[in-house]
């Protein structure tokens, strides 16, 4: 039986851990070959988080990838990168922008020169990526591109799920992913004539991945705020596997309505859906 995206060849940038790797392997599991990115390689005996880590882990299960490394926050050595990343298995089909840069501070307070590289690693580097893999899509008829975006674009309500402080400080961050968002429907209306399919989508909670201390802190208090990184990979497949246009969707909503399982990131068992209890 072909799996979901034999044949396929896929960039996901921010892939030495957490979400970016997650996607990576899981795309690796239904068949695409994986490009994957982030500022530096790693070698082996390094500490966890590597490029080469995660380009190790899918060769193990049997999946085939490689590795470029690249400063996406500086613009002459991003110029290339979809051209370098097509290297190693041709022409990019699936582009996922997962690499991202976040600096919490009060709205009120945070510099020019940090929002200002927010809103270039955020909605810039998307933005240029997907046009340098525009040439390949086109020649072939057809390409996706997946945005992670936050539920920070998305101002808070009171009662605050964590704490007002919370809710502040991720104002700025927030506000260039709603951009992203804004731009990704943009996008979507005026490539899908041309089978190109480009979608944003945030976790519906934080994701629990095993980099991020600071969630398993939260976990532990709050439960019902973090969700599996299981819950992104899945979703992050619908959105490259099918004809979704301009969606700007939560991780567990999509699981829903397409009515699929959550399956490990090895693709060999199911955890569970959009509705069981800890997923």
């Amino acid at each position: 039986m072909q799996s979901e995206l034999t044949g396929k060849v896929a960039l996901v940038t921010g892939a030495s851990r957490g979400i970016g790797k997650a996607i990576a392997q899981r795309f690796a599991a239904e068949g695409a070959s994986v490009v994957v990115s982030a500022s530096r390689l790693g070698a082996h005996g390094e500490l966890k988080g590597t490029l080469q880590q995660t380009v190790d882990e899918i060769m193990q299960s049997g999946g085939q990838a490689a590795a470029v490394a690249c400063d996406l926050s500086d613009a002459a050595a991003r110029a290339d990168l979809v051209e370098r990343a097509g290297a190693p298995f041709g022409t990019i089909d699936i582009l996922v922008n997962n690499a991202a840069r976040a600096e919490n501070n009060m709205p009120s307070a945070i510099t020019s020169r940090s929002r200002n590289e927010m809103f270039d690693m955020n909605v810039n580097v998307p933005v240029e990526l997907l046009q340098q893999a525009l040439v390949g899509m086109r020649n072939k008829g057809q390409g996706w591109c997946l945005n992670i975006s936050s539920r920070a674009a998305i101002q808070p309500e009171p009662p605050y799920p964590d704490s007002k402080l919370a809710a502040h400080v991720i104002g700025a961050y927030g506000a260039s992913k709603a951009a992203l968002n804004r731009y990704t429907q943009a996008l979507a209306d005026e490539l899908v004539d041309e089978s190109i399919f480009v979608n944003a989508m945030a976790p519906t909670s934080i994701v629990l991945t095993s980099a991020a201390e600071y969630v398993r802190k939260i976990a532990e208090r709050r439960p019902d705020m973090v969700e599996p990184v299981e819950m992104m990979a899945e979703a992050a497949l619908v959105l490259c596997s099918g004809k979704h246009v301009g969606r700007v969707v939560f991780s567990r909503n999509i699981v829903h309505e397409s009515g699929r399982k959550v399956h490990s990131l090895d693709g060999k068992r199911v955890i569970g859906d959009a509705f069981a209890p800890g997923l």
